[in-house]
């Protein structure tokens, strides 16, 4: 029977991605549906459990900034706090926790279960209903039809999933769920190219069969920073992890079995994240390494299962259980789960989809999350709420939102898919930000949560102490600027290099009068510190946005620019760049193919001026 409700935006898979993008719709005020297998399994940390990381940090922060959910949650639920990088400065300390992977889903389920103007249907979509290429709906495998105006497949690994453990193959999205064998059929139909790709997670052990005496303790931060900028501080108990090696044995068992290890024997063909390989592809790549780093991490305050990271596999059980007997600390582990590899259909987004996450050949159809091609909850979680903000967008006839290299890590994934053939699972690293002293984790709520006020994504609690922010911050460094000592003004002094201003400034008498929160006086002297650095960037990001805006017409014909290699006339008809900035990222494109279409681009200008 069909659904008597109308929605603006329909949105398919209740992961991270899923999530966000209902929750970003919701907040803008549009009518919104998830259709989610389980509710019960909404925003299931199937793999590791944890959130950030070394350019994974910023994203959430960005998240955040928006409005999003992921970081409010990992402070709810979050056991082990550690910012990485704190020797280093301040463009690549990135944060990161360890969750509680049971309240961190459900802190997220209470948020949607609030959330106004958000229907929750269980379900597994298998087809997404259209008019003349145009969604106007989508119908579940139980017969109902739903009628809305756009879609967002939020699909992560359930496409076709098929999980392999040995010779075993198991069709299903993760343990214990089913595939979505018909919606990745639908996508086929409508014209859409789907491949595929591999992903993985280790076995799971019993906490009390661990022997932590042969292993080394890692403690959180003493003084734990929070995510969200909606949080001042993290008053949860601390739980350490601990880390332990591979060795040489080990090495040695998973080469004797590499015949027996699906990713050797052919029965594995799609390619799995470089970044985060398995355990068997580890000790094949670096033949010379004697052992490999494993953190062995709680999945739970109450400690009942660790996961141990760094050794994802898909090699038989009985290969899984001889190595976990060879490794210390885990000799007498008993294994609550297998370790498996999955493999998924995801659709490539360089030829498929605009800047604003739409599908080319369907109008309303939006992709996020694994199904672009990614890796990781944080990526997944901010594709998802780009496209739900876009959906919305989309159904209001409005302009797209999408963020530039400058103003987000979000915008350097986004442009990052649209112009690279993937070969393997897109993962954010902090070395990818050509600007990444300008995208801080510390000034993502500055840079990003004015965009999201505008949009009506930002919420009333958030505008007020995010304008206290900038006002506070304002003054201190007016202030600063206004008060000198020895002839210098103090924001001079903050700017030489440990000069002791720096630690004390917090006992300065305007600034115990202020009251400034922690991170606002972090940003102040940040502010300071890197001013002449930031300066020089900000020119280079000008000059940037100068050929990123000029935009390429949709239509744009490559075929009719004279001079332009033929090969680049292919390439770039075959993607379609937003503008001239992404069309030079396009792999093969030379600078000169840029001049030849500046010129072009001019001459077509100047004639339309002319007809006028």
């Amino acid at each position: 029977m069909p659904d008597k409700q109308h929605y603006e935006c329909i949105v398919i898979g209740g992961g991270h991605a899923g999530a966000e993008a209902a929750d970003a719709a919701a907040r803008m005020g549009a009518q919104t549906l998830l259709i989610t297998m389980k509710f019960e399994n909404i925003c299931e940390m199937s793999c590791n459990p944890s959130i950030g990381g070394l350019g994974k940090g910023q994203i959430t922060r960005e998240i955040d900034a928006l409005g999003g959910l992921m970081a409010r949650a990992i402070d709810a639920s979050g056991l082990q706090f550690r910012l990485l990088n704190r020797s280093k400065g301040p463009a690549v300390q990135s944060p990161r926790a360890q969750a509680d992977k049971i309240k961190y889903k459900q802190t997220i389920q209470s948020y949607l279960a609030d959330r106004k103007n958000l229907t929750i249907a269980e379900g597994i979509a298998s087809e997404i209903l259209t008019e003349n290429s145009k969604v106007i709906g989508v119908k579940t495998l139980d017969g109902r039809v739903f009628r809305g105006e756009t879609a967002v497949i939020t699909a992560g690994t359930f496409l076709r999933g098929v999980m392999h453990i040995g010779t075993e193959q198991i069709a299903g999205g993760r343990r214990g769920e089913p595939a979505s064998n018909e919606l990745s059929d639908c996508l086929r139909k409508l014209g859409l190219t789907v491949e595929r790709l591999k992903t993985g997670t280790p076995v799971r052990v019993d906490t009390k069969t661990v022997n932590f005496s042969r292993t080394q303790i890692q403690p959180g931060d003493e003084k734990p920073v929070p995510f969200s900028f909606m949080n001042d501080s993290i008053d949860t108990e601390q739980i350490p992890c601990w880390i332990t090696f591979t060795n040489p044995d080990v090495h040695k068992l998973l080469r004797d079995n590499l015949e027996r290890a699906p990713l050797y024997t052919g029965q594995i063909g799609s390619t799995g994240p470089r970044y985060c390989p398995s355990i068997e592809t580890k000790i094949v790549r670096f033949p010379e390494k004697d052992k490999h780093q494993i953190f062995l991490e709680p999945e739970d305050r109450s400690q009942a299962t660790i996961y141990p990271n760094g050794i994802s596999t898909s090699v038989p059980k009985d290969v899984q259980e001889k190595m976990l007997s060879l490794i210390p600390g885990l000799e007498n582990a008993r294994i609550v789960h297998y370790g498996y590899a999955i493999e998924y259909d995801y659709c490539p987004a360089e030829t498929q989809l605009k800047i604003n996450l739409e599908t080319k050949k369907i109008d309303g159809l939006f992709l996020a999350g694994q199904v672009n091609g990614t890796s990781g909850y944080e990526e997944a979680a901010a594709l998802g709420l780009m496209a739900g903000v876009n959906a919305v967008l989309k159904t209001r006839g409005s302009e797209p939102f999408t963020l530039g290299r400058h103003q987000a890590y979000i915008g350097v994934m986004i442009d990052d898919l649209l112009t690279r053939h993937l070969v393997e699972p897109y993962r954010m690293f902090t070395s990818r930000a050509e600007y990444r002293l300008s995208l801080r984790a510390d000034n993502a709520d500055r840079r990003l949560t004015g965009l999201g006020i505008e949009l009506g994504l930002v919420e009333k609690a958030r505008e007020k102490r995010f304008t206290e922010k900038i006002q506070t911050i304002a003054e201190i460094e007016n202030w600063l600027k206004h008060t000198r000592r020895g002839g210098s003004s103090l924001w001079q002094l903050l700017r030489q290099h440990q000069h002791p201003l720096g630690e004390n400034l917090a006992d300065e008498d305007f600034i115990k009068e202020l009251a400034p929160r922690p991170e606002i006086l972090e940003s102040v002297l940040i502010d300071a510190r890197y001013q002449g650095y930031l300066k020089k960037q900000q020119k280079l990001i000008d000059s940037f946005r100068n050929i990123e805006n000029i935009k390429i017409p949709p239509a744009f014909d490559y075929y009719n620019v004279s001079h332009l290699r033929y090969e680049a006339k292919e390439r770039l008809t075959e993607i379609k760049p937003d503008n001239l900035g992404q069309a030079g990222r396009i792999g093969g494109i030379t600078p000169a193919d840029i001049t030849v279409i500046q010129i072009h681009l001019k001459k077509q200008r100047a004639a339309a001026q002319r007809q006028r």
